[in-house]
């Protein structure tokens, strides 16, 4: 019993000094291991394991060994959901390495980063002028949290005020050539219609890798001989095509009639369509 008394306190030991020592090398030894740092990494791990297990004596003691380190886990799991200053100390929280577009560079040396080491991090995010950079977090896990200035990012449909079409979940109703039954069940579609598109695109089923309906419920495909060029859907630009040539219709015949009784019909019905055609374009334009 005092051989699992040793083990289990130099379990507990070890895994503190292990814990430390991860604290004191700070988030870089988590994100980006130089070879050193792996290879110091590796061996700092085999010591301690070496240390505390003595397996030389027991294969008993070493799994026992094993059960202590996992339910130590467990209970730092356990108490940093419970706790948000233990989840601090132990997961640590995360560091502002640029505000304002400017470094502040206390910071950076106090997580042990390099200006190597942080433009590294902001290539990955397509970022390279330290100046375009409102904020910037280093989180605990090493990574690096970047929050453009409002000028530098790029635009989105809400800038711009545009309504968009929720999108939904495709569902891959063709796998290995292969249908799936459930999946085109659920989305609304049959066999019936699934070899009707297959026709239109001059695709047969055993060619068809992968097959999916979209949020529109348009058929994509994707092939196993590449060469095979897969017609794109056309039925919504179509749609969108037909309606803006009937708008333009009624505007022609709005001018071309003389009957202001007519004309007033005409130009109302072509702005009525003209409106509809606004709030549909999002979703009818690929």
């Amino acid at each position: 019993m005092n051989g699992y008394l040793d083990i289990f306190f130099r379990s507990v030991i070890f895994i503190l000094i292990l814990f430390l020592i991860t604290k004191v090398v700070g988030k870089k030894q988590i994100s980006q291991l130089t070879f050193f740092e792996y290879v110091a990494g590796i061996t700092i791990g085999s010591i301690a394991g070496e240390a505390v297990t003595g397996l030389e004596k027991s294969w008993l003691q070493g799994a026992f060994c094993i059960l202590i380190f996992g339910f130590v886990t467990f209970l730092t799991d356990y108490f940093s959901l419970k706790s948000k200053k233990f989840r601090d100390i132990v997961e640590g929280s995360g560091t502002v390495i640029i505000k304002e577009g400017k470094l502040l560079e206390d910071n950076l040396k106090k997580e042990k980063y390099t200006i190597d080491n942080l433009l590294t991090l902001l290539r990955q995010k397509d970022v390279f002028n330290v100046a375009d950079v409102e904020f910037a977090v280093l989180e605990p896990q090493g990574k690096l949290s970047v929050l453009l200035k409002k000028e530098n990012r790029p635009l989105t449909p809400k800038d711009l005020k545009m309504k968009m079409p929720n999108e939904k979940e495709p569902y891959t109703i063709i796998m290995d050539g292969k249908i799936m039954d459930d999946a085109l069940r659920w989305s609304g579609k049959s066999r019936g219609w699934l070899y009707t598109e297959l026709e239109k695109m001059n695709a047969t089923l055993d060619n068809v890798f992968l097959g999916q309906v979209d949020s529109y419920g348009e058929l994509t495909l994707d092939l196993y001989d590449d060469k095979i060029k897969v017609p794109q859907p056309q039925q919504r630009p179509l749609l969108l095509a037909s309606l803006k040539k009937t708008q333009a219709d009624l505007e022609i015949f709005a001018l071309s009639t003389e009957c202001e009784k007519s004309k007033a019909m005409y130009q109302k019905n072509a702005t009525l369509l003209q409106e509809t055609i606004a709030k549909l374009e999002p979703y009818l334009s690929k």
